[in-house]
This record gives C-alpha cells, structure tokens and sequence, in this order.
C-alpha cells in the first residue's frame, strides 16, 4: 500500500489520482517497464545534499541529473548526491528509494525538471516497491509548488 502520508495528503486536498499497482520493481525504468508507462512519463525523485540540507530533484525516469547545470540554477557549487543512508530517516513511511515526490510533506526543497513540467500528467512512486500514483501535473504543482529548472535532465543512452 502506497506511503499513507501521501495518500491522506492527496484524499484531505480532493486530489484526482490514479492509483497503478505493478511487480515489484526497484529501479525506475523498471518501474516504467512494470506499471507500463514510458520512462519520460515516470518521475524518479533523487535526493541531493545542498551542503546545509536535502532537497528531491525530480526528473524523468529515463534521465539523470545533470549536476553541473543544477549547480549553476541553485548557485550553489556544494551540491551532491546524497547517499541513502543520509536520508533514509527523513522518509519513514517509504521503502528505501520509493519516496514520492513531494517535498512539502517531507520538509524538502522540490526542483522539477522542466522536461516533467511540460507533460499533462506525473506518475510516481507512491512510497512502496509495486505501487505507482499518477496525477495531472497542474494539480502537482498546485500541491507542491516545485521550483522548475530547464538543463538538469539529461537523458539516458
């Protein structure tokens, strides 16, 4: 069952949502390939280390950050990927690596590719390893009000 954070944030804000149940799968084009969604659809969120604090970056499952570019848009040259033993307790309803993108019900900073921004709908993790959720992007941002950044995806090979 999806993070009850989540789906208790979503049911309190009358929020739309389709809710995908899937096999289990760990990484996210897995996740894509499972739910049988396209990885540019599936958002993947990563926890970075802003030097003073975590922050989600979220980008298409098919992408990764790229670092240089989130650097210069956060201005700031301290930013890294944060090792999941670093924020494991920051997301204690969410099997490791599962979290939903919303930082605002975790007290994180949320950046979302541009990529994802431009998509009608979102899907993402919903906290557990064969559930994803999928909602219209308008009604994300209305929820978390990510700060959107152009040049920090880059898609995979």
């Amino acid at each position: 069952m999806a993070s009850q954070r989540l789906k208790t944030y979503l049911d309190a804000n009358h929020t739309p949502y389709l809710s995908i149940h899937h096999t289990p799968a760990y990484t996210s084009q897995e996740i894509a390939e499972a739910a049988h969604i396209s990885g540019k659809r599936l958002a993947k969120t990563v926890i970075v280390d802003l030097g003073d604090r975590h922050a989600m970056v979220v980008v298409p499952a098919s992408s990764h950050i790229n670092f240089m570019a989130l650097r210069r848009s956060l201005h700031n040259k301290h930013v890294t990927l944060s090792s999941e033993r670093d924020f494991k307790q920051d997301f204690p309803d969410c099997a490791t690596g599962m979290m939903p993108p919303f930082g605002n019900i975790y007290n994180m900073e949320t950046y979302v590719a541009e990529t994802l921004a431009q998509d009608d709908v979102i899907a993402f993790n919903a906290g557990v390893d064969d559930e994803i959720i999928e909602i219209a992007y308008r009604d994300y941002e209305s929820l978390v009000h990510p700060q959107v950044l152009s040049g920090i995806a880059v898609t995979s090979q």
